[in-house]
């Protein structure tokens, strides 16, 4: 076991990371792009500060998930690890799709309700929740139906889940110790000076050349699920050769100057100026501003890993507690934020008021939930992926 000591800056980024996505499903209920449930009043600030987390926030979630994975097989069987993945990712997202997802897709259908119709007609309902639920099992979502068999925001334990089961044959070489004709030139490169930066060269290949009409479709997290494979995969690389860890730390300056730097030029208006407005697939605008937004949040993954090596490898009782609560914190996050914002749409109070009512107010329900009912109820640790302490 002292092999491989408990790497506390991976945990603690995993709580930042989440309670980042939290801040960033508040903003989109405010933001100008479409939503589950918008406020009455639009605000330019939160959709800029959209654009910005949608640069690194899926993408490090993946990268942390890869790494992770690395430990967890060092003290598992490929059997073992596959009953973990299921009681941890599987379950919840059942769990996700029966009984947390049928709200969120009520609630975006009633949020343009079409009077004068039938209670279900092109795409929207009006009526009662409890009306609402034989129509839930029509049709797939994100296919002109509503049941959602990804679990609306939890189609990241789908995927996860998905990873894990292709690439699991490949890491089980790698444990063995057959893998190093590939990890030991692979070292030997990218600790070279500045060629860490070439671990964004994949993800800038597939975000410029996959169309996002089909292959490359970001309609999850603001990414193709091919570059999510990428950051996954990185994740994994990073931890399993110290040199490529060191590697990246030490370029945390290089990598925080180019994201600083890239990180305005990416949004609007100033994207615009500098590249155009045909930003249509293949033409060359889109081009570079892919490439430049992949190689962005590369960067941006350089430095959250070298910051949480340098300030956050401790633990507390703290990490200790939130660590737990992460996954049930995530799971029940967007859920709660639609139920709150739904009710207070239409207040009147101004942008900033009322973002700081919904994420206090939405943090305080999925905090008392679950330390009321997720932690203390052997059956709802099950659902929220946790073994049962009581």
């Amino acid at each position: 076991m002292s092999k491989f000591p408990r790497r506390y800056d991976f945990d603690w980024l995993k709580v930042l990371a989440t309670l980042a996505v939290f801040i960033f499903h508040c903003l989109r209920f405010f933001d100008f792009d479409p939503w589950h449930v918008k406020n009455n009043e639009l605000d330019a600030i939160s959709t800029v500060l959209v654009q910005i987390l949608l640069q690194w926030i899926m993408p490090l979630f993946f990268l942390l998930s890869g790494a992770s994975l690395y430990f967890a097989l060092q003290f598992r069987t490929a059997g073992q690890f596959l009953r973990e993945r299921c009681l941890r990712l599987l379950i919840p997202l059942l769990f996700g799709i029966f009984v947390l997802s049928p709200p969120q897709v009520y609630l975006e259908r009633l949020s343009n309700p079409q009077h004068g119709v039938a209670p279900w007609s092109g795409g929207q309902f009006s009526g009662s929740f409890w009306e609402f639920i034989p129509y839930y099992f029509q049709g797939w979502y994100l296919f002109g139906g509503n049941f959602a068999w990804m679990g609306i925001h939890l189609w990241y334990l789908l995927v996860l889940f998905l990873f894990s089961l292709l690439l699991l044959p490949l890491f089980l070489i790698f444990k063995r110790g057959k893998g190093q004709w590939l990890i030991e030139p692979l070292a030997i490169v990218l600790a070279k000076p500045g060629a860490i930066f070439l671990l964004g060269l994949p993800i800038a290949i597939l975000e410029s050349g996959l169309d996002p009409a089909t292959f490359g479709v970001r309609a999850a997290g603001g990414w193709n699920f091919f570059t999510y494979l990428i950051f996954f995969l990185c994740g994994y690389l990073i931890v399993v050769d110290r040199r490529i860890e060191e590697a990246v730390h030490q370029h945390f300056i290089p990598a925080l100057a180019i994201a600083g730097v890239t990180t305005p030029i990416l949004l609007e208006p100033l994207r615009h100026l500098l590249f155009g407005a045909d930003l249509t697939y293949a033409s060359v605008g889109y081009t570079l501003v892919m490439l430049l937004r992949s190689f962005n949040s590369w960067c941006w993954m350089i430095v959250f890993l070298s910051l949480g090596r340098e300030f956050l490898s401790f633990s507390h009782a703290t990490l200790q507690f939130m660590s737990k609560a992460t996954l049930p914190f995530y799971i029940l996050h967007q859920p709660i934020i639609l139920i709150i914002g739904s009710l207070i749409a239409e207040w009147r109070i101004g942008v900033v008021p009322k973002f700081i009512f919904l994420s206090l107010s939405a943090f305080v329900v999925i905090v008392l939930i679950y330390e009321l009912f997720v932690r203390r109820i052997r059956l709802f640790c099950v659902c929220f992926g946790l073994k049962p302490t009581y």
